[in-house]
This record gives C-alpha cells, structure tokens and sequence, in this order.
C-alpha cells in the first residue's frame, strides 16, 4: 500500500476513535453529576433490582442492535430481560409485557415514532418506563419516568449522519448499568458459570470438582509402603504422582517423578515413602475454577502438573491433571 494512501486511512480510522473517546469522556463526566445523569442511573439500578418481573429492552435501528446487546448482557449477568421489538410490539408483541415488568428504551433523538405504541402501554399498565437519549426535551424523555439524557456529542461520521459516537455511548451506558445491577445483586462467577455452561467460557468457569479423577483412579500410598511398590503405583495412575496418606487417611505428603529421579541413588528395596515424600505438596480445594487451577499450577518457581484436591480436613477427594484442566479450556 502507497505510504500516502496508508496515512490517510489511519488518519481517518484515528479521528474516529478519538471523537468517541470524547464522548466516553463526556459520558463519564455525566455519571459524575449527582443532580443529573448520576442521579438518574442510582435510581434506575434501584427501579430495576427491585423489580418482580423482567427488564424488557427495545429500540430500532442502530439503537436497537445496542437495546439488543444490552439485553444479552443484562441476562448474563443475573438480570431477567428481554428485547421486544417495537415494529412487533405493535403486532402482537405487547403482550410479552406483563404486570411486573420495566421497560428500557433506546432513543438518540427520542422521537423514534415506532416506539410509541411501547410506551403508550406502559402508561395503561402502570409499568415504568426508562429512557436512554441524548435529547431532554424529546417526546419519549417527557414521557419516561425515569429519563437516562446521554450526552450529545458530534457523530464520528463525516457527514454527522451516521450513528458512531451516539451508539458507543449507549453501549458503553447500557454496560455499566448491567455491572451496577450486578454488583447490587451480589452475582458471583459461580453465578456466571450457570449462565454460561457452554463453549470455552463455560468451560473455563468449571470447578475442579468437575474434572478430578477420583476413587481407583487417585494414585495412594502409606509413609511406610516401599518405594518399589510407590513406583508400580505411580506406573499404574499415569498421573506423575502418588498421594500418602496416614491411618486418618489425611494427606500427609506427595511424591513426583521429580522427586523419584532424586531418590536413584538411594537403596529402593529399604527405602520407604516417608523417606522420600514431599511433606508440605501445593493442593487445592474442589471449587476452585479451572482457570484459577492452571494458573495455581504455572505461578510456581517449579510449574506441576497435578495437584491433589483435599477436603476441609485434608482428605483427598481426588487428583487434577494440567492436561484435564486445558482441555477444559482453562487457559
């Protein structure tokens, strides 16, 4: 590509991300002011907590694939909502909004006709209805009971037609509104695990409980077996490690290929597993994550492999392999 052709492209790819860094800035400033758009946002979180029903999200156009987002998002993390379109909602789909619910409106100019029919119902039904647009005075702004007025700043198209900065704005509100209302609901990653059961995030949201091999397949000895019958064991669970337990069947050591390949020139057929076994092994408890597992495992000056996983009283419940654990995506 001509040197020229290059700069004038990423001149213009620049000066995009710069006008919607500013209006970012802007809709960071507002959040600030505590009579104004601050105030508006701690009391939709609150309005949509405590409500008994859904949050249902609509806009059209390009304000409506942000509404769609926004309602993915929102479910994700611990918030029942849906998006209802407002073209449908005038055929039929009204009626998805029920007795409970809220309704989140998606605006720039607040005078998207198609939305009128939404808003109407929610004045029949008594149902709250918010609205996100840059325009105070708008129709839908006047009618909201809360309205969310995001800053209006200069589009980052060319002409100033095409919604760029208005719409990054919205995302980025739309998200900070799911993250407040998750934070207020106290939802966890183990919440977030639930809603996410499939594909590499759900894999990585996976607990070690999921993935140990226990039972027959945990690799065990005694201080006082015999290093041969250790190495057979070991031989036989495939796993680079043999657990010892004591009488109580608690974990009191661990051995590894490392720590057999020190033990050569020691006399195998006198040589015990207390003699040889690591007292103090890095193990972990069955309801760490995945990815937390394999990040335990790789931290240490030594990386390992495997790792016990013990009870609250220093039982093995079973045994996790880095292989299992990447597998699963936990990367």
């Amino acid at each position: 590509m001509h040197l020229k052709t290059f700069h004038a492209l990423t001149a213009s790819a620049i000066d995009v991300v710069r006008t919607e860094q500013a209006g970012l800035k802007a809709l960071e400033e507002a959040l600030q002011d505590c009579s104004g758009l601050g105030s508006a946002f701690t009391d939709a979180v609150t309005l949509i907590s405590g409500l008994t029903g859904r949050l249902v999200v609509s806009g059209i156009g390009k304000s409506g694939h942000i509404a769609r987002k926004i309602q993915a998002t929102l479910s994700s993390t611990g918030t029942p909502a849906l998006f209802v379109h407002p073209a449908e909602a005038s055929h039929g789909d009204l009626g998805m909004i029920r007795p409970g619910d809220a309704v989140l409106a998606f605006s720039n100019s607040g005078e998207t006709t198609e939305l009128g029919d939404i808003a109407a119902h929610t004045r029949s039904n008594n149902l709250p209805l918010l609205a996100v647009t840059s325009q105070p005075d708008s129709t839908l702004a006047c009618a909201a009971d809360i309205a969310l007025i995001m800053p209006a700043m200069k589009e980052a198209c060319p002409m100033g037609l095409a919604p760029t900065t208005s719409t990054t704005i919205q995302l980025a509100f739309g998200d900070a509104l799911a993250v407040a209302l998750l934070q207020k609901r106290g939802f966890t990653a183990s919440d977030f695990s639930s809603y996410h059961p499939g594909g590499r995030l759900g894999m990585r949201l996976r607990t070690v409980r999921d993935l140990m091999r226990t039972g027959d397949m945990m690799p065990l000895g005694h201080p006082d077996t015999s290093m041969r019958d250790i190495i057979m064991e070991m031989t036989r669970k495939a796993l680079g490690c043999i657990g010892i337990t004591d009488e109580n069947e608690t974990l009191v050591g661990l051995i590894t290929d490392g720590d057999l390949r020190r033990a050569l020139d020691l006399d195998l057929a006198v040589t015990q597993a207390k003699d040889v076994m690591n007292t103090t092994p890095l193990t972990i408890s069955p309801d760490i994550f995945v990815s937390e597992a394999v990040s335990l495992m790789n931290t240490r000056s030594r990386p390992v492999t495997s790792l016990f996983v013990l009870d609250d009283h220093k039982k093995p419940l079973g045994v996790v392999h880095m292989h299992d654990l990447l597998k699963a995506g936990g990367r």
